[in-house]
């Protein structure tokens, strides 16, 4: 019985002994072999042997590619303090594993260190424009740090990335409206520009208009003109010698009227605002008219041109006489009027004093004024006895 539990045991230590000698090593990663505590080997991928009980393996290093992220807080130029992270990408270079894992005792905190050292080495010149524009350039630096320090021990640095700078909040606030106002100044600049260039435009539009438009009234007053010297010639050679201009402005003051009577919109007509006045104006035109028909139709006798002279002269003469004796006349016919106008004003003015005397002492009391009608004849309104009264007025001034 003993001996074969000596023989179980022998077996079960023959076994752990067998499966301490063999170890498996992934992809993308190294094994750091020691014996007795002394680095022997890096093993790669795939199954190996050691030598139970001796040989151990102390770690196992990761050859992917790692990414470490790193915050550094920094000031600028301008003195403004920004955070800026940075994504430092690296691996272990494949043959020096074991650079990498014996001389470092902690890898990121190395990088780490070399990072902020270089980042605020570097925006410590920038302003906070600039830096906003020199992402790559920090970015470029920091890499270039990293692998001139870091590849003695045994580390590759594939990529490093200034992914963003943060100033702070009430920075960032000024920053906004200091652009928000530099926009506004620039829309209100090219707003500017294009209401001048409209109303310069305009301008120029208007002026043009107003060009071609008083060149229209310029040629319309030529054609006028020459329509009238026409006209006036052929009154002339019709044997309208006696003042045709006459003729020609009543002909154009009634094509005048007609041309306002046609008009929708003219709704206002200045015109003599008294009786004399309206019976003035259509006199003047019924004299005028006769007096060119007179001229039309009379004989035109042959004169000498002495002769014609002063006959012309004679003209003149006989029209200023003529609008002398119908000054005269108008005014004789406004005296009159004035006249008539007194003599109501002084009847109506003894009529009310009449009518205010009645009032106060009575009808029946007033001297020489006649008396009501009694009984049957009495007025049933104040009006029917002031027509009675008026009626016995005029008969007494008739019987006078």
């Amino acid at each position: 019985m003993g001996p074969l539990i000596v023989f179980g045991v022998i077996v079960l230590l023959l076994a752990a002994l067998a499966f301490d000698g063999f170890f498996i090593v992934r992809t993308k990663e190294a094994a750091i072999i020691e014996r007795m505590g002394k680095f022997v080997n890096v093993a790669h991928a795939g199954l190996h042997l050691k030598v139970p009980l001796v040989d151990r393996v102390r770690a196992k290093i990761s050859l992917q590619i790692r990414q470490l992220d790193v915050m550094v807080e920094t000031k600028t130029k301008d003195n403004v303090f920004v955070q800026i992270p940075v994504a430092v990408q690296y691996e272990v270079v494949q043959g020096s594993e074991r650079q990498a894992f014996y001389t470092l005792s902690n890898h990121e905190q190395q990088i780490v260190a070399y990072v902020q050292d270089n980042v605020r080495s570097s925006v410590a010149n920038m302003n906070l424009d600039d830096s906003f524009s020199s992402k790559d350039t920090i970015a470029r630096n920091v890499a270039m740090s990293l692998r001139d320090n870091m590849a003695a021990y045994g580390w590759n640095f594939v990529n490093t990335l200034v992914t963003d700078i943060r100033p702070d909040a009430r920075v960032r606030e000024s920053m906004n409206s200091i652009n928000a106002a530099q926009r506004e100044r620039e829309a209100a600049v090219a707003q500017a520009e294009a209401e001048k260039i409209r109303v310069v435009k305009e301008a120029e539009g208007a002026a043009e208009a107003k060009k071609l438009q008083g060149r229209g009234v310029a040629d319309q007053r030529k054609e006028i003109v020459e329509g009238i010297a026409q006209q006036y010639e052929l009154l002339r050679a019709a044997g309208v010698e006696e003042n045709p201009e006459t003729l020609m402005l009543v002909s154009q003051y009634l094509d005048a009227m007609v041309d306002v009577a046609d008009r929708a919109h003219t709704n206002v007509l200045y015109m003599p605002s008294n009786p004399g006045g309206m019976q003035d104006l259509f006199s003047g035109m019924r004299d005028t008219l006769l007096s060119t028909d007179a001229i039309n139709s009379a004989p035109k006798p042959k004169v000498p041109a002495g002769e014609a002279k002063h006959s012309r002269e004679d003209a003149a003469a006989a029209r200023r006489r003529r609008e002398e004796k119908e000054r005269r006349e108008r005014d004789e016919r406004a005296s009159r009027d004035a006249e008539v106008m007194e003599q109501a004003k002084r009847a109506q003015q003894q009529a009310q004093e009449h009518v205010q005397n009645a009032q106060q002492q009575g009808f029946g009391n007033m001297p020489g004024f006649p008396t009501p009608p009694q009984g049957n004849a009495q007025p049933q309104s104040a009006r029917d006895y002031f027509n009675q009264l008026r009626n016995q007025l005029n008969q007494n001034n008739n019987g006078h």
